[in-house]
């Protein structure tokens, strides 16, 4: 990989919507989303950071094998996930592919699509789009950033995530298969609905 890019999962979330659960150990392919996940990015041959309320979290367990970020101030939002990831990444980092650790659909081929069109530590955010229910082809996760972007991502907060950023700088887009890239479920509703329409066992 002529660039040293990072994925960043953003997985420090309180779950809230889930009434009790927590999204990111449902079950997928055999093991937590969280897991899942991260061993989709992994095959990538990126380095994995895993951002999480605290190191003795349960998706603690779920996260082995990636650097772990606490993030104790993780109430405040999104923001706070991002802020401390960019600071534990290391110095000589080109990217950073951003993204919430609930989208179970996103596959290494996918992580390495977006990794294959990064222009370099001064180039273009790049945004993966998927296609949603209607037909219409929407913005989603990972966002790819360059290292130019790192100052501006580490003053974010609240729970906006990095949309301040993305729109002052809009990004280029990277259309990946189907709905991987929109693909995240927030409620038992959705696991549900997903579950029924993609045949996967709880």
């Amino acid at each position: 990989m002529p660039h040293s890019l990072a994925i960043l999962l953003l997985a420090a979330g309180a779950s809230s919507r889930m009434r009790g659960g927590d999204k990111l150990l449902e079950q997928v392919a055999g093991r937590p989303l969280l897991a899942q996940l991260l061993h989709q990015a992994q095959a990538s041959g990126m380095r994995v950071f895993v951002t999480l309320p605290d190191l003795t979290h349960p998706r603690a367990k779920a996260a082995e094998g990636a650097t772990m970020i606490p993030v104790p101030e993780a109430a405040e939002g999104m923001g706070a996930s991002i802020r401390r990831g960019l600071h534990a990444l290391p110095a000589d980092i080109d990217g950073v592919m951003l993204l919430p650790a609930d989208m179970p659909e996103l596959t290494t081929a996918d992580f390495q699509q977006l990794a294959a069109q990064f222009q370099g530590p001064d180039g273009a955010i790049l945004r993966a789009t998927g296609v949603d229910k209607s037909g219409r082809t929407r913005p989603g996760h990972p966002v790819l950033f360059p290292r130019r972007c790192f100052e501006a991502l580490r003053q974010l907060r609240g729970d906006d995530g990095a949309r301040a950023v993305l729109r002052d700088d809009p990004p280029e887009l990277v259309a990946l298969p189907a709905a991987h890239a929109l693909t995240d479920l927030d409620t038992p509703e959705d696991w549900a609905a997903w579950r029924r329409a993609t045949s996967a066992p709880r």
